[in-house]
């Protein structure tokens, strides 16, 4: 088993991460943040308790894969339950940027 990340070294990636976002980007992020807290997935997850959740975005969540050591978004029906295991080794900053060019890609006329 790999040694899970600790709560205040996904705290220093956030606030890392947050000195590098754009305006856009960090007006979703402070729209969807959460207090980071641990949620099952079966496949690999539940060796560590879980992975750090850090955001909310309808039915979707990002979090945190201490495996490979990046930020991944998935889908989840349940709450507290990952859907989908991904191995993305990406900083904060692609999951957002990805949701903000998601976001800009919707008509005006429908927002």
């Amino acid at each position: 088993m790999w040694p899970p990340i600790s709560i205040d070294k996904i705290e220093l990636l956030i606030l890392q991460a947050e000195l590098t976002m754009d305006y856009k980007a960090l007006n979703l992020w402070n729209l969807i943040k959460v207090t980071p807290h641990k949620w099952q997935e079966k496949s690999f997850g539940d060796d560590s308790g879980g992975f750090w959740v850090v955001a909310l975005f309808g039915n979707q969540i990002i979090y945190y894969n201490d495996i490979e050591e990046g930020f991944n978004i998935s889908s989840f029906v349940i709450y507290g339950v990952i859907d989908q295991y991904d191995c993305n080794q990406s900083e904060l900053t692609s999951p957002i940027n990805y949701l903000v060019s998601q976001l800009s890609q919707i008509p005006d006329e429908i927002i």
